[in-house]
Formats: C-alpha cells, sequence, structure tokens
C-alpha cells in the first residue's frame, strides 16, 4: 500500500523507509517548523506588546485585531507544510460571511470557531512545539555528531565516538516519529474532518433511506400485483374445478393445478415478508418481531419494549438484524431455543440476540458482516460473543436521533 503520510511509511516499512524521502521531508517538517515558530513568536508577541500600549489611544484595538487575525496566517502556513508529512489535503470548515463587505467578513470570522481554534493552535506553536522540534533535532542529529566530533579535542574521549554512532542510526525514526505526532495534531485541529464525516454519515444515510424504499416498493408490487394476480387464478381454477367432473382426468389435472398454485402464492408470500415486512410499516418494530418469531422453527422469546415507533431505517436495521441471527441460530448453531430483547436507552436502540446453540459464530462470514455493514450504516455498533460450545449472543446499539 502506498504511504500517504510519515507515520504509515515508518510503520509499514521501517527498514525500506530509510531509503525513501519520508525521513528527508520530515526533517524538513521540523526544520521549517523551528523557522516559522521562531518567527511567530517575535512577530504576535511584538503585536500583542505594541497593540497593549496603543489601546489606551485606541489604535491598539486595531493591531490586537490583526494579531487574532494572524492565528489564521499562521494556520494557512501549517496547513501547506503538513504536505511534506501527510499528502492528504488539509480541509477545512470555514464559514462564508453572511453578507458582503469588510464588517461582514469580520463579524463571521470573529463568530467562527475555527478562528479561534486557529489562534489557539498559534499560541501552542510559537510557546511549545516549535521548542520541542528543535529540541527532537537537537537530540536526533545536534547529540550524536557533538560525540562523534568529541575526540578532535580530547583523545581519551574516544568512547563518545561509540555512543555517537549508535545514536546516528535511531536519528531519521527519532524525527520522522516527532514530525509523524506534530502533524496528527496539526490536522487534528487546524482540519477538523467535521463537515467531510457529516457528508459522508449524510450520504450513508441516504443510501440506506433509498435502499429501504425500493424494499417496500418490491414488497408492494408483489403483494399488490403478482400475488393477487395469482390469486384470482387460483379462485377461477377453483370455480373450473366445479365444472369438471369430481372424477374426471381433468378435474384431477385441476386439483394438482390448484394446489401447486396454492404453493406459488405461499412462497410468494414469504418472499414478499423477507423483502420488507407489512408489519414493520403498519404496526412497528414488536409486531414485526412477533410476527417474525411465530414462523421462526426454533422457541423464540420476545421481550420488546419500546415507547413508541422508531426511526423507519433503525426499525429495518432491527428486523433483518433479528431475522438473520435466527435464520443462523436455525442452520448452524443447533440452537433449541432463542431470545429477543430490545429496550430503548435514552435515544439509543439496544437489540440483543441470543441462542444456546453450538456457539463459534465467524465474525467474518457473509452474513455477519453484511449486518454489521447495516448497523454502521445507521451509526450503530454490533457485538458478537460467540465461543465455542455456546450461547452466542448479538449485541446491537443504534441512536434513533
Amino acid at each position: 500500500m502506498h504511504a500517504r503520510t510519515a507515520w504509515q511509511a515508518l510503520a509499514h516499512h521501517p527498514l525500506a523507509f530509510l531509503a525513501t524521502r519520508w525521513p528527508w521531508r520530515a526533517l524538513a517538517y521540523l526544520l521549517s517548523g523551528v523557522g516559522v515558530g521562531a518567527l511567530t513568536l517575535v512577530v504576535l508577541v511584538g503585536g500583542l506588546l505594541t497593540g497593549l500600549v496603543l489601546l489606551p489611544v485606541g489604535a491598539g484595538a486595531a493591531v490586537l485585531l490583526a494579531v487574532v487575525l494572524g492565528g489564521g496566517v499562521v494556520a494557512r502556513v501549517e496547513r501547506c507544510r503538513l504536505r511534506l508529512v501527510d499528502l492528504d489535503p488539509a480541509v477545512t470548515d470555514r464559514r462564508a460571511p453572511d453578507a458582503p463587505g469588510v464588517r461582514a467578513w469580520l463579524r463571521t470570522r470573529l463568530r467562527d470557531r475555527l478562528t479561534w481554534r486557529e489562534l489557539g493552535f498559534t499560541a501552542v506553536s510559537m510557546t511549545a512545539l516549535w521548542w520541542m522540534d528543535l529540541l527532537v533535532l537537537a537530540f536526533a542529529l545536534a547529540l550524536p555528531v557533538l560525540c562523534v566530533t568529541a575526540p578532535l579535542d580530547d583523545p581519551g574521549a574516544w568512547p563518545w565516538v561509540v555512543i555517537g554512532l549508535a545514536l546516528l542510526p535511531a536519528a531519521p525514526y527519532t524525527v520522522t516519529g516527532w514530525a509523524g505526532a506534530r502533524a496528527a495534531l496539526t490536522r487534528l485541529v487546524l482540519a477538523p474532518r467535521d463537515a467531510e464525516l457529516t457528508e459522508v454519515r449524510a450520504s450513508r444515510a441516504r443510501l440506506v433511506g433509498a435502499f429501504d424504499a425500493e424494499r417496500r416498493r418490491i414488497e408492494r408490487d408483489l403483494h399488490d400485483g403478482a400475488q393477487q394476480r395469482l390469486v384470482s387464478v387460483n379462485v377461477m381454477l377453483g370455480l373450473a374445478r366445479l365444472d369438471a367432473g369430481p372424477d374426471s382426468p381433468l378435474g384431477r389435472r385441476l386439483d394438482l393445478l390448484q394446489g401447486e398454485l396454492t404453493t406459488a402464492v405461499g412462497e410468494l408470500r414469504e418472499l414478499s415478508r423477507g423483502v420488507h415486512p407489512r408489519a414493520l410499516t403498519d404496526q412497528g418494530l414488536a409486531a414485526a418481531l412477533t410476527n417474525l418469531t411465530a414462523r421462526s422453527p426454533l422457541p423464540v422469546t420476545v421481550d420488546v419494549a419500546l415507547p413508541g415507533p422508531l426511526p423507519a431505517p433503525v426499525a429495518s436495521t432491527a428486523y433483518f438484524v433479528v431475522a438473520e441471527a435466527l435464520a443462523n441460530a436455525t442452520k448452524h448453531s443447533g440452537a433449541g431455543r432463542a431470545e429477543v430483547q430490545a429496550r430503548l436507552r435514552t435515544d439509543t436502540l439496544v437489540l440483543t440476540v441470543r441462542d444456546d446453540g453450538s456457539g463459534g459464530a465467524d465474525p467474518a462470514g457473509r452474513g455477519l458482516t453484511g449486518l454489521a455493514d447495516r448497523v454502521a450504516a445507521a451509526d450503530g455498533i454490533l457485538r458478537l460473543s460467540s465461543p465455542s460450545g455456546g450461547p452466542t449472543l448479538l449485541h446491537v446499539e443504534m441512536p434513533c436521533h
């Protein structure tokens, strides 16, 4: 896998890492950090002192405002430097001005949390981070060089040469490790992923909603279209059977045909329930789970206590989690009975499915992986406990906000 950050390059290929450009990029990141931090300290502290001195005469407010907004300039430089050790773009969630003009721009900037986050990071950078960059560079590079060159002034100091030579191979790892940590902090503060995560979460929810809507449409088409047509054909066959003789060959063939058609209608009805149970839409999760467990070959105890209807995606996901868990228990575990429990705790649905089977369920199996993906799409968490010998417990938590 192609490394996108210095940390990834260091972790994935510790030896081959030395022959790449990442150690040099990390070195450049720390050296530039020392320069930027020292310059920021001089400029902003100077501006702060000047603003405080000029505050009584009125001009100091403008200088102090420039110091506050200067954090944005420093943050922009930090985001550019971040590309040295982190190739992913640094995306921000800065608010756009709500009106044209300098006053609206200033008002928006001062109300934007990112402005104050940038100022806070600037304060930490100029008072601590660049000093730490300098200390890491001194320990990783300057100290080994001083040790190696010590015998030039004192021939009896040759053991320091050994120490220096031992420290030098660790220098690329020390420099890169600290550069990766500093870059991670920078990205966390200056390039938050809140907006990206919100959009990903929203698009994922739209996909789940569209999928559920399509399931409901298919179920409705099966129930109101093909199923009703087959029922009508079955009725017509029954009328035709009345016209045929009771023991005639035609009557026997009509009996056989009507039996097959009845079986087909039953299978189609089961199929439509599997696509999307009508009880889930009409009566809610509790009724749908009761209907589901009533058709299960296993004896199932259902304990569902919910104060009201759940959001459609959550209810649908919970239903299919129980359906898949009971199907697995019936087919693979040799269980004798199962239990289903659902509770709403604050705004989170807590769902558990337990069976007394032989256990050993594989979390990487296609069924459980699909369930985990579906629960994750609803911002939920799925946990599985299935030791060899049983029992198996499936625990799901999904927010209902």
